[in-house]
């Protein structure tokens, strides 16, 4: 299924049902008077929340929804029919932005929420509603009022427990396809990742959702590579999964990078709490390792974890860690660091 996590659509209320003009004409009706009904109201334009979707993707091919118009008004004093509303379904996540993308006009994060965007016209009067003492036969009745429309921006922010970050190859894919069911691409060649993976993670009797996003390269914040676009989809997990590739020639620079352009983002993603583990483990000898973990440790002032997607080493300390920020978060808590392992660097 293609991903798409941004879209502008244009919406529309219904437009309100004009009022009637009509007489009672019954032949034994002495005084029949003016009998117009009142137009029927517009639809409106809703925006209701569904668990079952997580992209954006019916919104490329249809950007106009239009609500009915209200039916008119007729005789015998019947009132039109209100106008059907248009429903926008969109994934848990998505918050509604103006036509210039810096108002947030809604945030739907529940599923089943339901927010009436637009609301339709009001019908028009009919000549019924217009019968004085000094008027017994008015001949005017009221046009329905314009329904409201505007443009508007959907944007997703996929909700997610915990979140994977780190440069391109860090083995990012492998360890969420190890841990759940999510099936990314996985490939020996950097920004194989090209929308963020979602995967539910069960781990000792708590389920949380943990979502992979692209990597970043320096300069991701300016648009360099895939650009920092998909880092939104972070900014609500709890806590936050930085992989560094204990392969890579310098992991102390690779682990600055990525915390440069968390920082130049901004939206409080330097501030999680977060899970430092050196990846691919398995392909290191236990000296190298060492070494580079003493390292890494002196630049971000805890110990990083060792894990091996490939072999599943280390892989239950690296959920336990992301288990507990979960549950805090869950239980209303807030804390900005993360308990480490306490043994010894054991590679």
């Amino acid at each position: 299924m293609q991903f798409l996590d941004s879209a502008k659509v244009f919406v529309r209320a219904g437009d309100g049902g004009n009022g009637c003009v009509s007489f009672r004409r019954e032949k034994f009706v002495e005084f029949g008077g003016p009998n117009g009904g009142d137009g029927g109201r517009g639809g409106d334009v809703i925006v209701e929340c569904v668990a079952n979707l997580n992209t954006l993707l019916d919104f490329r091919y249809q950007q106009h929804y239009k609500a009915k118009k209200g039916s008119n008004g007729m005789g015998a004093n019947r009132t039109g029919a209100k106008g059907a509303d248009v429903v926008l379904k969109v994934p848990p996540g998505t918050q509604i932005f103006d036509d210039a993308g810096e108002t947030l006009i809604a945030d739907l994060t529940e599923p089943g929420t339901l927010i009436v965007l637009l609301h339709g016209g009001n019908g028009g009067f009919g000549n019924a509603h217009f019968k004085t003492s000094t008027n017994q036969a008015p001949r005017r009745a009221n046009p329905g009022q314009t329904g409201e429309e505007m443009y508007i921006w959907l944007r997703l922010k996929l909700i997610g427990d915990a979140g994977i970050v780190g440069l391109p190859n860090a083995g990012k894919s492998t360890f969420l396809s190890t841990v759940s069911g999510a099936k990314p691409k996985i490939a020996d060649y950097p920004f194989t990742t090209l929308h963020p993976n979602l995967g539910v993670v069960r781990f000792g009797g708590l389920d949380f959702v943990l979502a992979d996003i692209p990597g970043l390269i320096e300069g991701a914040h300016e648009g360099a590579g895939i650009g920092d676009r998909f880092l939104g989809h972070v900014e609500r997990t709890a806590v936050l999964l930085h992989l560094v590739d204990a392969t890579a020639e310098d992991p102390v620079e690779a682990y600055r990078i990525v915390r440069g352009e968390m920082e130049a983002y901004g939206a409080g993603l330097a501030d999680k709490p977060e899970v430092l583990a050196l990846s691919k483990v398995d392909a290191m000898d236990a000296d190298d390792l060492t070494e580079k973990a003493r390292a890494l440790e002196d630049v971000a002032g805890f110990k990083p974890l060792f894990v091996s997607a490939v072999t599943g080493k280390g892989v239950p300390e690296v959920l336990a860690a992301l288990a507990r920020e979960v549950e805090a978060m869950r239980a209303g808590e807030c804390r900005t660091s993360v308990p480490q392992a306490e043994e010894r660097w054991r590679p």
